[in-house]
């Protein structure tokens, strides 16, 4: 009778013992535990915290007494194995109870010791208030520390799985918490764009976040943990849990002689075989490869370790079966997020020297987690890396709120199935309204993936404004949909209009389109490339993208869930009567905005309006609407699976509380040198002081605008008259009184210079590197005969209504 002993129950153990009892039902199975425990949910600890899961029995999948009932399994827990004679195939066993030491003897051992949290030689980590979470008894420990403390603040050190889960389940006891995190990110499964997705949502549930700030050492101070981080800052919680990494419980594996990495994992061979053929080892203890490049890793995951447990079985009851390598699959629930990734991200592929548009490409879309049309459709974000012919994807990475894991998990498939791009294309995938789309997201992926590799759409990068400040950022968005927020600089053009207005935009620059999500900014794209425009590029994922990764931190602003009752009403008291309930549910961004527009204009002054949404950039846009429309935003909640908003609509007599506007904007009508110098010396003035710059120039003030040199640009007889009659540029504009024939405007200039004020050149200059907004009248340009080629570079293009936009939000307007 053959006898094995497994060290280690959980996921591997427990799975390896289970599996060996299926298959061999005379083989003596033992397994050593040293803690209490040898088969509980390990991966569901912090939700027990939080008391989402409120039953701690339903954590402990299979008790000892089970084990040895059920399966026939010889189950020790507190027994723990202190060291290993390979050569007399012997153990050295200590029952923790008794202190007694006693021998065991195996013909085939499996180490399945699992890893344990890293805790670094910190300054003071030694305390009682410092805990981590790892096992049933740290569970047990932490809530009883939360209760009969009555801990009111927490820090969580690391923002990974264990730590982001942590900090939302803190948040839900009811604490105030601070996630602390030395990168720059959190979750670094997945790449820096599409962790800023979870770094605001993060920051909208109220978390203290702190990144890019390690801790330097900690300190008790009564009942509280002083935390000072690296930067200097200094922290207090009442109670800190550590998530910054796991280390392989190998000392054993290592003091027997077994191989293991530089790392500490114990290295095995595709059959789980350890450096001793009669020794196995499973789970997070040991090295694998990774699946997308075949190199040693360590991925501590449960499903690739409960696989590794049954593998192990396998090949000790006489099979060969190969471990078929770790592909790093994962999901975790943020909130009301879900993040999920698998195989490798760009970063890893920057890391092994591959180069984006040579050996790989990327792209980033935005699509719906089902038919828009049907209540409760809500975003999910997809990124997808795959090599430049599209025969092999590298990874994925998905965030959204329903949805991720389905499409995570068919992407997960199809690479490891080897599939490519054309693969996702051709995937027939299960629809109906209330679940997908007919063209589901991960169908979709494929076709923007094609449509990139075969040049139909190019991609910027996601900080491509920031690193290309001289692009033209066209938003071809509708114009009410402005009123939730403007690009910076950008150019406005809808989609409807651009055919139409195409010859406002210059061929020869880069242009980044942009529209909510996505969709119209490819469709304008396609237009803009089929006439003429070769530097076109699709800004990933839209302007909520945009929105997401350029997130000011503090003007996040917490969402209050708990204004509302479990009833659904509010709990606060003296709320208006309501003119209207809009339900914009299952609408998509624009339309509950446009809705709300609509219907607003019908309702009299100081009526109140309740709206819901599904869609979860309804809280922002709402703000931001009803700033700029003055009306007055009294609520906006989270109720169930829906926004909630209550709107009053503005009164001329009684005005609402609005957000005080900061903006100048100049109407430089003049051609005339004093009074464009003026406007400039304003304008550079008001920039100076951080204060948004619009200046519109228009019919004479185009004159200041104009290159100097002659253009070569064809143009009718009236307007080659008109261009040789106009100044051309401001070195050519004269004084609008004491000219004399140009003595009195050289006289200007050579005070000017003598008293060391800016010529206006240098002004225009010094305007632009401001961030001053200079933009040309294009009806003016059309009656003028002036040409978009013969303005100076940085000037925009715009008509009246872009004027307008900007004036609406200025205090100071001026016409020169």
């Amino acid at each position: 009778m053959k006898k094995i002993v497994i060290i280690g129950g959980v996921a591997g153990g427990a799975s390896c013992a289970a599996r060996l009892r299926r298959l061999d039902e005379e083989a003596n199975i033992i397994m050593l535990e040293r803690g209490d425990y040898i088969s509980y949910a390990n991966c569901g600890l912090p939700y027990h915290i939080g008391d989402v899961i409120k039953s701690r029995d339903a954590l402990l999948l299979q008790t000892p007494e089970a084990m040895k009932q059920k399966y026939g399994i010889d189950v020790r827990v507190k027994n723990e194995v202190s060291s290993i004679d390979r050569e007399n195939k012997k153990l050295s066993v200590r029952r923790l109870d008794s202190g007694e030491i006693y021998e065991e003897t195996y013909d085939t051992l499996v180490i399945s010791t699992g890893s344990s949290p890293v805790r670094p030689p910190i300054p003071g980590i030694g305390s009682s208030r410092i805990q981590t979470l790892w096992t049933v008894p740290d569970t047990d420990r932490i809530r009883a520390l939360i209760k009969e403390s009555n801990i009111k603040t927490a820090a969580v050190i690391g923002g990974g799985f264990i730590g982001l889960e942590m900090a939302e389940n803190l948040r839900h006891a009811g604490l105030s918490v601070s996630l602390i995190e030395m990168l720059d990110q959190v979750m670094t499964p997945v790449d820096y764009e599409m962790a800023q997705l979870l770094h605001e949502h993060i920051l909208q549930n109220g978390v203290d976040l702190h990144l890019e700030d390690g801790v330097a050492g900690f300190e008790d101070q009564d009942d509280a943990v002083a935390i000072t981080l690296k930067s200097g800052k200094i922290l207090s919680a009442e109670l800190v849990i550590l998530s910054i990494g796991v280390r392989p419980n190998s000392q054993l594996a290592k003091a027997a002689g077994l191989s293991v990495n530089e790392r500490g994992g114990i290295v095995v061979d595709d059959y789980l075989r350890t450096s001793d053929p009669d020794i196995y080892a499973v789970g997070d203890v040991i090295q694998v490869e990774d699946f997308i490049f075949q190199e040693p890793a360590m991925i501590p995951l449960a499903g690739p370790a409960n696989k590794q447990g049954r593998i192990a079985a396998n090949n000790i009851a006489g099979a060969k079966e190969s471990y078929e390598k770790t592909q790093g699959t994962s999901v975790a629930k943020v909130f009301d997020l879900a993040v999920a990734s698998t195989g490798a991200n760009e970063k890893a592929l920057i890391r092994r020297g591959l180069e984006k548009g040579k050996d790989y490409e990327s792209i980033l879309i935005t699509q719906n987690s089902h038919a828009g049309y049907y209540p409760g459709a809500v975003p999910i974000t997809l990124k997808l890396l795959f090599s430049t012919d599209g025969k092999k994807i590298f990874g994925a990475q998905i965030i959204g709120r329903d949805g991720v894991d389905k499409r995570i998990d068919t992407l997960a498939v199809a690479i490891r199935l080897g599939g490519g791009i054309s693969e996702l294309k051709s995937l027939e995938l299960a629809y109906a309204p209330p679940f997908s789309s007919a063209k589901d997201p991960v169908n979709m992926a494929g076709f923007v993936a094609e449509n990139l590799i075969t040049g139909k759409v190019a991609f910027s990068a996601w900080d491509e404004v920031e690193q290309n400040p001289d692009a033209v950022l066209l938003d071809v968005r509708e114009t009410a949909e402005l009123m939730t927020f403007s690009l910076p600089n950008g150019t406005h053009i809808p989609l409807g209009q651009l055919r139409n207005r195409i010859k406002e935009l210059d061929p020869s620059r880069e242009i980044i389109v942009f529209c909510a999500i996505g969709v119209r900014a490819y469709n304008a794209a396609r237009i803009l490339m089929q006439n003429g425009f070769h530097n076109v590029r699709l800004y990933p994922g839209g302007v909520k993208f945009y929105q997401s990764t350029h997130y000011q931190a503090d003007a996040v602003v917490p969402s209050g869930a708990d204004e509302f009752s479990d009833s659904g009403q509010r709990k606060t008291e003296n709320i208006p009567t309501l003119a209207m309930r809009l339900d914009c549910s299952g609408m998509q961004c624009p339309g509950p905005i446009m809705k709300v527009f609509e219907t607003m204009k019908e309702m009299p002054h100081g009526s109140v309006m309740e709206v819901s949404a599904s869609d979860p950039g309804f809280s922002r846009d709402i703000g931001a609407w009803c700033r700029r429309t003055g009306n007055e935003l009294m609520a906006c909640e989270h109720r169930g699976n829906d926004y909630v908003a209550l709107v009053k609509k503005g009164s001329p007599v009684s005005p609402v509380i609005k957000e005080t506007a900061e903006g100048k904007t100049l109407i430089v009508f003049s051609g005339d040198l004093d009074k464009v110098l003026a406007s400039f010396i304003i304008a550079n003035g008001a920039a100076a002081m951080g204060r948004p710059v619009t200046m519109f120039f228009t019919f004479w003030g185009l004159t200041a605008l104009r290159k100097e040199e002659k253009q070569p640009v064809r143009k009718s007889l009236m307007e080659s008259m008109f261009g040789a009659m106009l100044p051309r540029g401001s070195k050519k504009l004269k004084l609008s009184k004491m000219n004399m024939g140009g003595m009195g405007t050289a006289m200007m200039k050579k005070i000017m210079n003598d008293k060391h004020v800016d010529s206006l050149e240098t002004l225009i200059q010094k305007a632009m590197k401001s961030g001053v907004k200079i933009v040309a009248c294009t009806m003016s340009m059309d009656v003028m005969g002036i040409h978009r080629e013969e303005l100076i570079e940085g000037v925009e293009l715009g008509g009246v209504g872009a004027y307008l936009g900007d004036a609406e939000e200025s205090n100071v307007n001026l016409f020169i």
